[in-house]
């Protein structure tokens, strides 16, 4: 049985820390900086701006059209009506082909942007040791897929979308509000016999509409930002439940435990609704004044132009083309009002996205202050340990001796009470897990083959999975045959061109055993093991230890477990012990904005 309590040990406590927007926005800019596709971006990003420019200049175009096409309509010239509906097409048409452009270089920024930050994503994740680290860094670590995977796509999806909507209203602001002024400079109210004539009128008027409703919607939409963080949040757990289940059904099926499963799958899905309740409550008060806001656009323009028109001083097309004009600065105002919604949604999702890339940066200077062990290289080939001392928030695991050497061809069983330290004790001398003091020495050109309690194998044939992590030459399958042989999994040879799910098609007993096997074909020269031995029984035991005698016969192996192993092939104990009086690891701290976990969730990541 595995040792919990070295689990629950490498559970550090961490302090979170949240992030500010400039920390976010600056690490997401270093990541598309260094990405290979950045080059995609610039002349994407290029030539969509150079669109929109060409699509402002024909909206300027369009909105010129208005004045002799109405003037014709006032006239009823029905010559001048038909020439101004050829302009109209020539104009159309160009905007439509702009259009598609836009439409095109959008979605490939949307591509490429998506492409930028999940491969850099991916890259930070799976550095040496990080994706371990960050695992037990609290609750900034639980579920990386949803961050990597959606939260990246729905933050470029909306990046693009915000980025380009707001480029093009700026545009548009900049081409029309030059427009809008020349047309209102010459608006006088009258009053009786008093006349006031106010420069930009119109202009001034778009931007103190526009900025009212934007800090009216900003007060009420802002609560949203949070509220999405708290729903992605909580849809990870669902589906982490979900995955959970299903890769245990045999087991659930077993315990008769359907019942419990649907219940916690329900609790799971009751924060997710719930969430969204809160959701749509913050989006129905938002509603309320976009909506009104929305209503009272139709009418403002000509509202705000009628004193003019009724006093005589601009015609009906002049009119429509005052109108036009305002309408074009007024929506390239309104970006913020009609992306409120999509804004809070990109601030929650830039938040789980860049606080997941900090803190994939911070786990390598996680307790920087704390001591560390040493680590070296033993100039006469063997492996030491010298007053070596591993740290835990519990205390700290040691040897029982405090000088220790062991000569390359050793092999050697180190066992330990329940809760001693077995698994920190072999993260320690893996470099997983670098708090304490002392030295390891490390055999000098050489590197060890670390065996886990549990094996992995990668997705791929059974070929490539015995020869993962690649050794010195790939084995010939006559080798394989054989070795598969001698740990009693024979069936298997024939089955070596077959890809699988290997992890999933084999048992226990099985996957050890294969793994016991890629061992053997890698002839390493140190192997050091965390208690894959204590689940064989009697005879799978004696298959595995008689492959390696013959396999292995020159190579060091430190077997880390309860000692209830061949005393022939172990013939040197040592001892691990755990020291309660020591100094406890101390809290890291982590820049992280995210939410944390409820607390099931972080029970079930102790476990």
């Amino acid at each position: 049985m595995a040792d919990q309590p070295d689990a629950n040990a490498t559970a550090q406590p961490v302090t979170v820390e949240a992030s500010s927007l400039r920390d976010q926005v600056t690490t997401v800019k270093r990541a598309l900086v260094g990405s290979p596709v950045r080059k995609w971006l610039v002349w994407t990003s290029v030539g969509i701006m150079a669109v929109i420019v060409a699509t402002s200049i024909g909206q300027v175009l369009l909105n010129r059209w208005n004045q002799p096409f109405y003037d014709a309509l006032a006239r009823r010239d029905m010559a001048a009506f038909l020439h101004q509906l050829m302009i109209f097409a020539m104009i159309a048409g160009t905007l439509l082909v702009l259009n598609i452009a836009q439409t095109w270089l959008n979605q490939m920024i949307r591509l490429k942007l998506r492409e930028a930050l999940t491969l850099d994503l991916i890259d930070q994740w799976m550095r040496p040791a990080r994706a371990f680290r960050l695992a037990n860094a609290g609750a900034i670590g639980v579920n990386p897929d949803q961050r990597m995977q959606q939260d990246a796509a729905h933050l470029s999806d909306l990046t693009t979308d915000l980025g380009v909507g707001l480029l093009q209203s700026f545009i548009l602001l900049v081409s029309f509000v030059g427009v809008l002024w020349q047309l209102s400079s010459g608006f006088v109210f009258h009053v009786n016999d008093w006349s006031l004539a106010i420069p930009g009128y119109m202009v001034w008027a778009a931007f103190l509409y526009a900025g009212i409703a934007s800090w009216l919607s900003w007060l009420v939409g802002r609560p949203l930002i949070r509220l999405n963080s708290d729903r992605y949040t909580r849809e990870a757990e669902l589906r982490s439940s979900m995955v959970r289940v299903n890769e245990n059904v045999d087991a659930i099926a077993l315990y008769h435990g359907e019942a419990d499963a649907k219940r916690r799958l329900e609790i799971d899905l009751g924060t997710v609704l719930g969430a969204m309740r809160r959701i749509y409550t913050a989006q129905i008060n938002l509603s309320w004044v976009t909506d009104t806001y929305g209503w009272i656009t139709v009418v403002a323009p000509i509202l705000v132009a009628s004193p003019v028109y009724f006093s005589g001083d601009i015609s009906f097309g002049g009119l429509m083309m005052a109108v036009g004009a305002f309408n074009q600065v007024h929506s390239s105002l309104r970006w913020f009002i009609n992306n409120i919604g999509g804004i809070a949604d990109w601030r929650a999702t830039l938040m789980r996205v860049a606080d997941f890339r900090i803190a994939l940066d911070e786990t390598d200077v996680l307790h920087d202050k704390e001591r560390r062990i040493d680590f070296g290289d033993s100039a006469n080939g063997s492996l030491t340990f010298e007053k070596l001392q591993v740290a835990s928030p519990e205390g700290c695991t040691k040897l029982a001796d405090s000088h220790v050497e062991i000569h390359p061809g050793e092999r050697v069983m180190i066992t330990g009470e329940p809760g001693a330290g077995k698994t920190l004790f072999f993260r320690a001398i893996a470099g997983l897990w670098p708090w304490g003091s002392g030295r390891i020495g490390l055999p000098a050109g050489e590197t060890p083959i670390f065996v886990p309690r549990v094996p992995y194998f990668p997705v791929g044939t059974l070929r490539e999975v015995l020869d993962h992590p690649n050794g010195p030459a790939p084995a010939s399958d006559a080798d394989i045959s054989a070795v598969l042989a001698e740990v009693g999994l024979e069936r298997l040879s024939s089955s070596l061109g077959r890809t699988a799910r290997w992890d999933h098609e084999l048992g226990d007993d099985e996957q050890r055993a294969l793994a016991f096997a890629r061992l053997a074909l890698r002839q390493p020269k140190w192997v050091i093991i965390d208690e894959a031995m204590d689940a064989f029984d009697g005879p799978s035991l004696r298959r595995v230890l008689s492959m390696l005698e013959k396999r292995l016969p020159d190579t060091a192996i430190l077997n880390i477990g309860r000692g209830l192993h061949n005393a022939h092939f172990f013939p040197r104990a040592l001892s691990i012990v755990k020291d309660l009086g020591a100094p406890a690891l101390k809290p890291a701290r982590v820049r992280a904005g995210a939410i944390d976990p409820p607390p099931k969730a972080v029970a079930r990541r102790k476990k």
